[in-house]
């Protein structure tokens, strides 16, 4: 975290030379407003800039690619030097300047939290997190220097701490003093506060935790023993892929902090833990037999995927995000290198991992190459724009966004498997020694270029090192350009077919509706299809079609009988005037994305599926 570029002069010497922690920020956090949802925060300073301290919080939480504006959660500020309170003023809208003071500096705040995604900051009496970024306001010129962080626990609650923050001096349950290298240090480490369930096992001699919230009322739920081995398998298949002759973590811990939910889904990345939200249906029960379902994979891959990520964009890092600015958009057109190879080893590494089958692989990659099939906007948009975007687009979705958009994540993942495959299909070595010639580069403590970054256009010239392939014109069709991947070539060369199944009704004429009863509410409405044609609209109530009630059956029975070219109404609701729209069905597309393993392969084709699958 630079110094801020309003830090007055002498507030960047001092930054420079600072030598202890004493010299460095102190915070204090107190949680004994559960019901308000407020933390009380308290900063200490001891040498504040005497020219009057300032103080800012960051705008955007790393990870995740949207200002967030964390600042508008802030209740109060007051600010003391010993006992006579001082002026302050906002000079921008996350920052604070504070009139001189010559003694030690005491800024207290409160901060609403009620955001119970990975994000931000939640409290309340079931438990507590947060991310710095969130709470936790920066001494403008300090930024470089020690930060100290103490925890108070609730009054009454036999609450523990969960955080990979290097403690200072803890009691049992986690609860004192912890530091942090620096502010950018600081916020890089999440903090979860509650009754926990704690599962611990190592990976290739490495401690690692699991940390599941709600302990008390999941721990006779959860299959405890199962979690722990299916994570080190997908830990120790991530590790060993970056350092495969003498496999070892790039942390000296890890922790993985889980809050299920009845519904909720989320992850976030740190260099040595991550913040995940799961559905509690998602956890193995004890008794849950040899397959625990597909919200049980579908758990393990979000591990999979934030733990991936301790290499790839916490240590990998693009230059763009090389230091990082958390005051303002940090623009980089390479998200999906960042975040959709991450997407597409994930799975695979489930699957490497002997966790899943290579069947459920493959129905795993149809899903992604469904979801892009239904994304209009992956002709229209290309990843590399899709990456520079993700700040006002991906993060903001409307009812358009399918037309106007693609996931860097997932059409990021389906081009990583497609240059994985063609390099393979080719004999010239695979997406795995590309990934370790960047991590020998720019991720490993020792490498050459870690603290310059991944340069935008870097990773022809890295494919062409490590696998003598010269691939700048696939980068340019399928990155910068909107050409469709060859993935059906490319994977029957894997002894894998693709083929489609029936199209669903409501999918075919190009809508999507809110809820499955007899009046849905249209959500979307995909360019090109029959709805656009007709003029149907997101907003719309859908009475009827072809004069039949709208419905999920109803709409089937009719779909059974369609034809191309013959004419189909529907009567919406819109601005409380109902509608009759028409026009003629197109011919019909694909349906959605089957894929399967081919009854009988050639044996060039099992030896390659059996390297890519099971390396």
């Amino acid at each position: 975290m630079p110094p801020s570029a309003q830090a007055t002069p002498a507030a960047r010497k001092r930054a420079k030379a600072a030598p202890t922690a004493s010299v460095g920020p102190r915070y204090r956090v107190r949680m004994h407003k559960l019901h308000a949802h407020v933390f009380d925060v308290e900063l200490e300073l001891a040498r504040p800039d005497p020219a009057g301290q300032e103080l800012w919080l960051p705008v955007w939480v790393p990870g995740s690619y949207l200002v967030r504006e964390f600042a508008r959660h802030v209740l109060e500020m007051r600010a003391f030097c010993g006992r006579r309170e001082l002026a302050l003023r906002k000079t921008a809208k996350n920052r604070w300047r504070i009139e001189p003071c010559e003694g030690p500096l005491k800024v207290q705040l409160g901060v609403y939290a009620h955001d119970a995604s990975v994000r931000a900051a939640w409290l309340d009496p079931s438990r507590g997190f947060f991310n710095a970024s969130s709470l936790l306001p920066a001494a403008a010129g300090f930024e470089h220097v020690e930060q100290e962080l103490s925890l108070e626990p609730p009054p009454g609650l036999r609450w523990s701490v969960a955080t990979t923050l290097a403690p200072r001096k803890v009691d049992e349950r986690g609860f004192g003093s912890y530091a942090a290298r620096d502010y950018a240090d600081l916020v890089d480490h999440p903090v979860a506060c509650g009754d926990h369930l704690r599962i611990a096992f190592r990976a290739c001699g490495t401690p690692h935790e699991m940390v599941v919230e709600h302990g008390t009322r999941l721990r006779e739920q959860v299959d405890a023993k199962r979690l722990a081995a299916d994570l080190r398998r997908i830990c120790e298949t991530q590790i060993a892929l970056f350092e495969p002759e003498a496999p070892r973590a790039p942390f000296r811990r890890y922790a993985f902090l889980l809050a299920p939910s009845p519904t909720g889904w989320g992850g976030l990345e740190h260099a040595d833990s991550s913040a995940l939200i799961c559905a509690e249906a998602d956890l193995p029960h004890p008794r849950d037999g040899a397959d625990a379902g597909a919200g049980y994979r579908r758990l393990l891959g979000l591990c999979s995927h934030e733990y991936f990520h301790a290499w790839n964009v916490k240590r990998i890092r693009p230059q763009a995000l090389t230091p990082l600015d958390l005051e303002r958009e940090n623009l980089t057109g390479m998200l999906w290198l960042f975040e959709g190879f991450t997407s597409y080893y994930d799975d695979l590494v489930l699957r490497r991992a002997g966790l899943i089958s290579p069947q459920q692989y493959l129905q795993l990659l149809a899903e992604a190459m469904r979801a892009v099939q239904a994304t209009p906007g992956r002709h229209l948009q290309s990843l590399e724009e899709a990456s520079f975007d993700a700040w006002i687009k991906f993060y903001r979705p409307d009812e358009n966004t399918p037309n106007a958009t693609v996931s860097y994540y997932t059409l990021g993942g389906l081009f990583a498997l497609a240059l994985d495959l063609h390099l393979r299909s080719r004999g010239k070595g695979c997406l795995d020694d590309v990934m370790r010639l960047l991590w020998r580069r720019y991720g490993r403590a020792d490498a050459p270029l870690r603290e310059q970054g991944v340069p935008e256009d870097a990773l022809p010239a890295l494919v062409r090192e490590a696998c003598g392939a010269d691939l700048r014109a696939w980068f340019a069709r399928h990155v910068q350009g909107r050409e469709e991947l060859p993935l059906q070539r490319l994977l029957a060369g894997f002894g894998v077919e693709l083929g489609h199944g029936a199209p669903e009704p409501v999918d075919a004429l190009g809508l999507r509706l809110d809820g499955v009863s007899s009046w849905p509410l249209v959500r979307y409405v995909r360019s090109g299809s029959w709805a656009e044609q007709a003029g149907l609209c997101a907003g719309d109530v859908l009475v009827a079609v072809n004069e039949q009630q709208a419905g999920a059956a109803a709409l089937a029975r009719q779909w059974r009988r369609a034809q191309a070219g013959q004419t189909w109404s529907a009567h919406v609701m819109r601005d409380g005037r109902l509608l009759q729209l028409r026009a003629p069905l197109p011919q019909p597309a694909p349906g959605p994305v089957q894929l399967q393993l081919a009854a009988r392969p050639t044996a060039a084709a099992l030896r390659l599926r059996r390297a890519w699958l099971d390396a």
